[in-house]
């Protein structure tokens, strides 16, 4: 097979291993050209592959395919395992068998009949507590497992999503990039991510950017005769051009140094091979850590120079939950310890001091119980459930969000969308329907409104324009005939509006095409933001002719001639661009039409034409573009009419009504980019709001050295609304700043939509990055943090109110939770040091705490967005993520439910005419009165849980209870559980059945803490001291806890304490971290 190729695998690797002039040389010597190579693969350069299903078979059994075999997923057992390992876990595995262990021990001399029939169920507990480890290490395993699955399903559509333009069998077709085989044609384009390895067979001004795999940092002009090799990974900031894939999948640039860093399932069984060399990676993550490390080199470098971090900071909700965690924990740490030191002491005092005994070996069960209700304590302060909700609450919105047209790439930026104050938004496609049509023109000094008729224009003006429409665009720009009335355009929308004046004239751009294939093209100078036209070159009989459209004011100044009425080229004095900047460009922009100049330039050898200023003798500097694009003549000037989407004025007004300030950065004309704005509501009459152009933006942010100055930014931004013919770096510096600024008390947190190569950097240091989904090129999607699949501003509306509700949906688990742990923690502590026990016992401390707070995550992360989150502002970088509402609501329901458990424990056998349960025998089974307690924490628990739903001191309670079937499913199915386990727990839950007058106390009380909620809602929250607010300021901390990560834990100068990074890692733990905190609480209580 390989004779049938002429190459083979190995041979084309090595190959593509060259560079600049070595490759041209051994693309000329061994293969004789890239012609003779694509006869080797057996393709052709002009029509590409056949398309052939047995063809196509055969390359990919011989060259194999362009996909980069996965690592294989851990099984179920290895993520069991692994479970299994956590040191926390592994106290509780050792603090079960104790316990078991001890309920097997008695020592001699105790021959009570009635104490040796209650030690015969002793051992209950010990295996209840061996079920309950096994069970949480199943289900950590399990979510661990559907995690994974999850985030593969995300990234297999993310990858599905990527295609490219392939030539097959004479036609273009995209493709997905797992498709594309050794010998395709592939057409590439600025802004493309080379999906495969291939060599250059025709470019138009290609400049590549390799710092992905080379760390050159400048970008590298390719051709037939400088570089012709275009690498996997690697992306295309500048020009097009044509390529002819020979590596694919594993065995392309990207493919190998992925198996070299052991990301790929090729990687592993190398792996198997070598188990010695310790340089091998085992761990995927750490690959694509490495291969990220790669791929971001220069920016680092560069980052560091500048002294910033090479980091995206924290999303704003992280920042805040991890210093919660780290303040929960220690006060838990204070609090656990406390508590085992009292009882120590109570014990010895009373048993030693007062009463004289001597030591006993009896005496460590005690000892052991003491400890194991120290850790209970602990483990009931940290909110195990936190992370279960953060998590369930993101899935649950990124599901969600994919049906609003939001597929969302980064999690934490669903969340960080909900903080958003300000967004920054590009005009075309996104404010803008993106369906262009030239409406008006400006042809031989004649001003046209609608399309003229091409017999009506000189045959000289009119030729020119089909001329220019028709060859200098993107090939892949096409206008065909649609199901509707409208013509369905694809391609390029502006160059799509061109061609489709081409065919209002009567003429086709298709057969001016076939005249003039691309590969006739003498030369290319492809649109960029810095020149803001592009240029195509093509052959005359006497010399060469090029072709210029892009913005009107930038090709106007170039212009120093320009059709008459007769079609004939004059001069065109500065006077006259100014006339007709004035009365043509200014009045088309004032109406939101984009205008675009046609112009071209004739380079003769014997031409006697006025304009031909530019004498042709030998072969013209190309690269001298400055000189080339000067001296030409103005053809006509067209407006271009994109018109507003219909629903982005009432999602703007949305956005206002939510207190997020909506900023347009266009390209565009100012007036252009001013009557769109009024369109779309961003600026209304009246507004003293700034409308500038990119230079007036820079001359009014920099100092006299040129930097940034901020002191002088903050001036600006506050009141700029528009800014106007604006260039990538200054929508970086617009970003940049505004994140920094301190201007606004809550602090800027920024949203920035992006579709250009060049939009990379903005996104990437916006805190939510959009790139658009069908106009985004493949750099911008990859800098993103969400895509727009349907490149509508809508969607982002749709997203702030996803990032909102999951921000408060975490707050309303917050608000209940704590107060659970409040009241655990005190009832614990207290218990212990008045009764020597803790009332409540560890099974039932694993139920109020693995199960309740798992269900109760799930119900209160899963309520639906309203209408209503856009109807106050946003929190902002510095709101406290508990406020004072809801500290209220916390403080406030604490005391009523502790008010009424210690009641129960004092005095509760009197009410409910029971035997007390206080200072019982250590042996003794349950009680009613202490089955009591526990059934009434239960039920306020429950019951509270429906206040919860509520955290900005609504009164109604039940709104939209009934729209959450999860929410209200789980709060039935908790209660029913609640019954069986009070009923019919007996032993293994510590439980003993209740009576009917019992229950109706319990559910009194329950529903009591309903009550008592109105009496707290009805408490002016403006009158609380703004010191019950917490967690305003994202802790100083956090640089340093990423720092250390960055860095393995490593710790210069000792200021970062471990006890930081371990309550970090507890936060994120999700079921393990709960399971540990559940399972030594059911330890706590041997009997």
């Amino acid at each position: 097979m390989a004779a049938q190729f002429g190459c083979t695998v190995l041979e084309l690797r090595e190959f593509m291993e060259k560079r600049s002039h070595e490759a041209c040389q051994i693309l000329q010597e061994k293969y004789s050209g890239v012609g003779e190579l694509c006869k080797r693969l057996k393709t052709s350069p002009v029509e590409g592959l056949s398309g052939n299903a047995a063809d196509l078979a055969e390359r990919k059994a011989f060259f194999g395919a362009n996909v980069i075999p996965p690592k294989p997923p851990k099984s179920f057992l290895r993520l069991v395992w692994e479970a299994l390992q956590d040191v926390t876990l592994i106290i509780l595995e050792i603090a079960a068998i104790v316990s078991l262990g001890l309920s097997f021990y008695h020592p001699g001399g105790d021959d009570n009949e009635a104490s040796n029939e209650e030690r015969k169920y002793e051992w209950i507990e010990g295996v209840a507590i061996l079920v309950a480890v096994i069970v949480v290490v199943l289900v950590t395993a399990f979510n661990d497992w559907s995690k994974e699955r999850q985030f593969r399903g995300l990234q297999n559509k993310i990858e599905g999503d990527h295609k490219i333009s392939v030539l097959r069998n004479n036609e273009v077709m995209p493709i997905p990039v797992t498709d594309i085989v050794v010998g395709d044609i592939c057409l590439i384009k600025y802004g493309d991510l080379m999906p495969t390895d291939g060599v250059v067979i025709q470019s138009n001004d290609l400049k590549i950017d390799e710092s992905a795999l080379t760390g050159e940092s400048d970008h590298i002009k390719k051709g037939e005769d400088t570089d012709p090799m275009l690498l996997s990974g690697t992306h295309v900031m500048e020009g097009s051009g044509r390529m002819v894939v020979t590596a694919v999948g594993v065995n392309s640039q990207a493919g190998i140094i992925f198996t070299l860093l052991g990301a790929t399932a090729e990687a592993d069984d190398d792996k198997d091979k070598n188990k010695d060399k310790k340089e091998t990676k085992t761990d995927a993550a750490e690959a694509g850590a490495e291969l990220e490390e790669v791929r971001t080199a220069p920016d680092k470098e560069k980052k560091k120079e500048d002294g910033g971090s090479h980091k995206k900071e924290q999303s704003v909700l992280q920042a805040k939950l991890t210093k919660l965690a780290i303040q929960i924990g220690y006060a838990g740490m204070t609090i656990a310890i406390l508590t085992v030191i009292i009882l120590i002491l109570r014990f010895c005092i009373t048993t030693f001091a007062v009463e004289g005994k001597a030591w006993d070996i009896t005496y460590l069960q005690n000892f052991v119980k003491y400890f194991i209700i120290g850790v209970t304590v602990l483990v009931v302060a940290v909110p195990e459930g936190l992370p279960l909700a953060v998590t369930l609450s993101l899935a649950y919105a990124v599901k969600k969000m994919m049906f609003d047209n939001n597929l969302v790439r980064h999690l934490d930026a669903c969340e960080t969308m909900g903080n958003a104050t300000a967004i920054c938004s590009d005009k075309t496609g996104t404010l803008t329907t993106n369906r262009m049509t030239v409406v008006q023109s400006y042809i031989a000094d004649k001003h046209n409104k609608e399309t003229p008729k091409f017999a009506d224009l000189p045959k000289n003006a009119g030729e020119l324009i089909v001329q220019c429409a028709s060859i200098n665009s993107g090939y892949t720009s096409k206008v065909v005939k649609g199901e509707g009335d409208l013509p369905m355009q694809l391609g390029n929308k502006t160059e799509c509006a061109l061609l489709g004046f081409v065919l209002g004239l009567g003429q086709s751009y298709e057969a001016i095409r076939e005249q003039n294939p691309e590969s006739s093209f003498a030369h290319m100078y492809t649109f960029n933001s810095a020149r803001k036209s592009m240029s195509t070159v093509i052959r005359i009989p006497d010399g060469y002719r090029m072709l210029t459209k892009g913005a009107s004011e930038m090709v106007l100044k170039r212009c120093t001639f320009i059709l008459n009425k007769s079609g004939d080229a004059v001069p065109f004095s500065k006077q006259e661009q100014d006339r007709l900047v004035h009365d043509v460009i200014e009045p088309m922009a004032m109406d939101g039409l984009r205008t675009i100049c046609l112009a071209y330039k004739d380079l003769s050898t014997n031409s006697a034409a006025a304009n031909n200023v530019q004498k042709l003798s030998g072969e013209p500097d190309w690269e001298d573009e400055d000189s080339m694009l000067q001296g030409l003549t103005c053809v006509c000037i067209t407006g271009i009419e994109d018109p507003v989407r219909p629903e982005v004025p009432d999602a703007i007004r949305r956005c206002q009504r939510a207190g997020i300030t909506v900023r347009m950065v266009t390209g565009d004309n100012i007036n252009t980019a001013r009557s769109i704005a009024g369109k779309c509501g961003i600026l209304k009459p009246g507004d003293d709001f700034y409308v500038l152009e990119g230079k007036e933006f820079n001359r009014r942010i920099r100092d006299e050295t040129g930097e940034v100055s901020q002191q002088l930014f903050d001036k600006v931004w506050p009141k700029l609304r528009v800014l106007a013919r604006s260039q990538p770096q200054d929508k970086y510096t617009l970003v940049k700043h505004m994140i920094e600024s301190k201007v606004s008390e809550a602090r800027e947190v920024i949203a920035v939509t992006g579709d250009g190569t060049n939009d990379a950097p903005a996104l990437k240091k916006a805190d939510v990055g959009f790139a658009m989904g069908i106009q985004g090129t493949d750099v911008a999607k990859e800098a993103s943090d969400i895509i727009l699949t349907d490149d509508n501003f809508t969607s982002i509306v749709k997203a702030v109110m996803w990032g909102r509700n999951v921000y408060d949906s975490i707050a309303k688990f917050l608000q209940f939770q704590l107060t659970v742990n409040v009241v655990a923690v005190v009832l614990a502590f207290v218990g212990a040091c008045a009764v020597n026990d803790s009332p409540l016992k560890a099974v039932q401390m694993l139920w109020v705490n693995l199960i309740m707070d798992t269900l109760a995550s799930l119900a209160l992360a899963t309520e639906p967005p309203t209408e209503e989150l856009l109807n106050r502002k946003p929190y902002g970088r510095t709101k406290p993520l508990i406020s004072r509402t809801m500290m209220k609501n916390i403080l406030g329901h604490s005391v009523y439910q502790l008010l009424v458990v210690f009641f129960l424990l004092f005095y509760g056998e009197r009410l409910l005419d029971v035997d007390s349960g206080r200072n019982a025998d250590i042996h003794e089974g349950p009680t009613q009165h202490f089955t009591s307690i526990f059934n009434t924490f239960v039920m306020m628990t429950l019951f509270n849980e429906i206040n919860a739903r509520k955290i900005h001191d609504q009164r109604n309670i039940f709104q939209g209870l009934f729209s959450n079937p999860i929410f209200y499913c789980i709060w039935l199915g908790t209660f029913a559980s609640q019954v069986i386990i009070v009923q019919f727990g007996g032993r293994a839950f510590s439980t003993a059945g209740l009576e009917i007058d019992q229950w109706i106390w319990c559910l009194f009380f329950g529903v009591g803490g309903m009550l008592w909620g109105q009496v707290v809602t009805s408490i002016p929250t403006s009158k609380l001291p703004e010191a019950m607010a917490y967690g305003s300021e994202p802790p100083a901390e956090m640089d340093a806890l990423d720092e250390n990560a960055e860095n393995g834990g490593e710790q210069s100068g000792g200021d970062l304490k471990r006890g930081q990074i371990l309550w970090i890692r507890g936060l994120t733990r999700l079921q393990t971290q709960a399971a540990f905190a559940d399972l030594y609480v059911q330890v706590q209580t041997p009997k």
